[in-house]
């Protein structure tokens, strides 16, 4: 007896496509991820040798759908890149965009993390949990940075229609919490529809010593900085090498990747000889620069002929008000930038060269976004050779800054440039970085090129586009439709509305004729050419909390008519005003933009979820416990606490660190270094007391301990008190160490038996590994 399965529910996942020719093949349900296995139409009999194979034929995308290449800097503004008129050369983006389209009206959320979910997802940074950074997530759905699995990214829903997918770089939308291993590993990029992860999680990383995982295990760049290692290069390496090799096993296999470096963000790290390029080139100052984007952006019709050069804001200074040190010190500050983002330019040259080597180059998409926000402030006025310092409170003093000079930009500093200098990078617009009211935030510059669709050399497009706009338009070049259903999860409809239709025609009608903006209370409402602004946070300013919303001053803009928000109609026309505000209030309700939070160093305090008990005061770890995020490793900061480790020093001698917290920028290590053992505390690499056990280490097993008993009060937070060291109980040393850090160490992680990434100690070069035994390590937290 033959036994035949040919099962005649085809319609109920397949729709059969019958040109009026002919019958074609059965086409997909692509609606519904991931797609069923078809049914078997093969003959099952009693054996082999009556049974007919019929192989489950695996999801493909539609004929012609192209390879995607997205890549997003980071903090740069609108008038940085020689594309778009700014001072710092980026041929490789200006070549780009000579092979295809410079979009000008292109808007992003003003922040990072939320620009990276609006981007992965096409919704809106708040329908995607992400209404602010992770660091400060607060327990409500629009702000708890856990992108929920009713907006599937674009690397889901791409590979589940058939395409190989990658990410390279930045993470910044996995959670502080989840970023351990112990998970959960969601969202990760693995877990939100990535085949392949390289990068790091987190708004920044060094670029010498970067944390740095391939896919959910952490991995340690392959040589040091005296060897010429820079992520940057590593990374641009590990992109070209994915795409190569998998075009050679699948050459028919469209790919998704998605390249997001570290640059240019803080730290701005470039080899020397980038940096030294640059010498001279900023002495005239921001002003002079501004003048010189903004005569340059018209001449290459960037923005049109009749915008404006927004005027100085009250708190940026006039160059010629400052004096030689400053004018100085700031112009090496900005050289050391122009140098980052200068070799960043390179590297992606390097990208765009192997891409254009592909035997399917021309069926290649690629949307290069200039920047996730407008160029950042962050580094206060000043400018800094230790960011994390300067995001802690903590301005750097300038005679500090300028006796570092000549260190600018290599392993042993983390530098950011004045405020001022991000305004002028935002040329011709108002504001910076977070400032979502207002274009220097939000506005961005994007180049696209196709070359199998776009066939305009070096045209612009004005229509006004967002982030959210990107997947919809990726979706629509592949003919895939956006999904209703992705792993069982009903999703949320996209925000974003497709844009391919502009890059046939300049003239194509604006896709998307309101768009809402909110990030830490800056808040803005752009509807059918008109915008209204209201901005309301200092983003160098993380311990202002104005509240009083209602008191806000609101600005009216016919952007239409006023491209760079020069002129503010509010007083002139008080009814649109309020008409515009009535619009905000209604998509911010839709898109669950409330409730306002204007708190800095207050959400970075608001309690996060753990993988721990919150309420846990013990610790075990064990060797190989390394690369342990600073959110889920033991809390002993603003509180008394004890180090205490079980150890064996071998007969001929031994070193290296038994455990360590943090890095370069701030930290502490306990350590063995010529016999003896060592706790040093690292203040932001401005002030490094440490303690030295008064006799060595006895060979063979024994019990060493650090104690720091806090001096501050319940409470209290950044106070000082005392360390001391124990031998087999015997105290042998102690140090009074007068400040402590309050909040975050920084970017690197905490580790037993090794300092991976950037030392905490000047005393060491990493990893420092232990060459004795640790049975284990123990902290316990009063």
């Amino acid at each position: 007896m033959r036994y035949v399965r040919h099962l005649a529910m085809v319609a109920l996942t397949f729709a059969t496509v019958a040109p009026a020719s002919a019958q074609t093949a059965v086409e997909p349900d692509r609606t519904v991820l991931p797609m069923p296995f078809p049914p078997f139409e093969g003959v099952i009999g009693r054996t082999y040798k009556e049974s007919v194979e019929d192989w489950p034929k695996l999801p493909t995308p539609p004929d012609g759908a192209p390879n995607v290449v997205v890549i997003l800097l980071d903090d740069v503004g609108y008038g940085q890149t020689s594309t778009f008129g700014g001072p710092v050369p980026t041929p490789a983006l200006d070549a780009l965009a000579d092979e295809g389209l410079r979009f000008t009206r292109f808007h992003t959320t003003a922040i990072c993390g939320p620009s990276r979910a609006a981007l992965i997802t096409g919704r809106n940074h708040h329908n995607a949990g992400s209404g602010f950074l992770a660091e400060w997530a607060t327990g409500f759905p629009s702000y708890d940075n856990m992108i929920p699995r009713s907006t599937a990214t674009m690397g889901a829903i791409l590979k589940y229609n058939g395409y190989a997918t990658s990410w390279f770089g930045k993470n910044h939308n996995t959670p502080d919490w989840e970023s351990s291993v112990a998970g959960p590993f969601d969202r990760w990029p693995t877990g939100m529809g990535f085949d392949y992860f390289y990068g790091f999680i987190g708004g920044e990383t060094h670029q010498y010593y970067p944390v740095l995982f391939e896919n959910t295990s952490p991995v340690e760049p392959g040589q040091s900085p005296a060897e010429g290692y820079h992520f940057m290069t590593d990374m641009t390496d590990k992109a070209i090498d994915w795409m190569r090799y998998t075009k050679s096993v699948a050459p028919q296999k469209p790919f998704l990747m998605y390249f997001a470096p570290g640059a240019a963000h803080a730290p701005h790290q470039p080899p020397k000889e980038w940096r030294d390029r640059f010498a001279g080139t900023f002495d005239e100052g921001w002003d002079a620069i501004r003048e010189h984007t903004f005569a340059r952006q018209k001449e290459i019709g960037v923005i049109p002929a009749d915008a404006e050069l927004t005027a100085r804001p009250e708190w940026a200074r006039n160059w010629a008000s400052l004096d030689d040190q400053q004018r100085h010190v700031y112009a090496k500050l900005m050289e050391n930038f122009a140098g980052y983002l200068a070799f960043t330019d390179h590297e992606i040259g390097r990208l765009l060269d192997a891409i254009r080597a592909l035997p399917d180059a021309e069926n290649t998409m690629v949307i290069y976004i200039v920047g996730d926000n407008g160029a950042s402030s962050e580094g206060g006025f000043d400018g800094t050779i230790n960011e994390v310092k300067s995001l802690s409170g903590f301005p750097t003093d300038l005679d500090e800054v300028e006796a570092r000079l000549d260190d600018l930009g290599g392993p042993d500093t983390e530098p950011h440039y004045p405020v001022e200098w991000a305004w002028a990078g935002n040329a011709p617009f108002q504001w910076v970085k977070q400032v979502a009211s207002h274009l220097g935030g939000a506005r961005n510059p994007m180049v696209i090129t196709w070359p199998a669709r776009i066939h305009e050399m070096g045209g612009v497009r004005t229509q006004f586009t967002h982030l959210i706009d990107v997947l919809p338009t990726i979706l629509e070049a592949a003919k895939i439709p956006a999904p209703t259903t992705v792993d069982g999860i009903a999703q949320k409809p996209m925000d974003g509305t497709s844009f391919l239709g502009v890059f046939d025609d300049s003239a194509a009608p604006e896709v998307r004729t309101r768009q809402y903006f909110e990030v830490f209370s800056n808040r803005s409402i752009y509807a059918d050419g008109w915008k209204a602004n209201a901005q309301h946070t200092l983003p160098w300013r993380q311990d202002l909390a104005p509240g009083n919303w209602e008191n806000d001053r609101w600005e009216l803009y016919h952007l239409s008519e006023d491209y760079s928000e020069a002129r503010d109609l509010a007083s002139e026309m008080p009814d649109k005003l309020a008409a515009m505000k009535a619009i905000f209030d209604e998509e911010a309700e839709k898109n669950h933009v409330y409730p306002l939070d204007d708190r800095g160093t207050g959400r970075l305090a608001v309690p996060k979820p753990t993988p721990s008990d919150p309420a846990r005061r013990h610790f075990v770890f064990y060797p190989g416990a390394t690369r342990l995020p600073e959110t889920a490793a033991p809390n002993t900061k603003n509180k008394s606490h004890t180090i205490s480790a079980r150890i064996e020093m071998p007969e001929s001698g031994g070193e290296g660190v038994i455990l360590a917290a943090g890095g370069s920028s701030a930290g502490f290590a306990l350590y063995v270094k010529d016999g003896r053992l060592v706790y040093h505390y690292n203040w932001f690499d401005e002030y490094r007391p440490q303690v030295v056990s008064s006799k060595p280490l006895p060979a063979g097993p024994s019990d060493v301990r650090m104690e720091f008993v806090y001096a501050g009060a319940e409470g209290e937070l950044g106070k000082g008190g005392t360390a001391t060291l124990f031998i087999d109980d015997e105290p042998v040393g102690s140090v009074e160490i007068d400040r402590t850090v309050a909040a975050r160490f920084g970017i690197d992680t905490f580790g037993v038996g090794e300092d991976s990434g950037a030392p905490v100690s000047t005393e060491y070069l990493p990893p420092y590994r232990f060459t004795g035994k640790i049975d284990e390590v123990v902290v316990d937290l009063e």
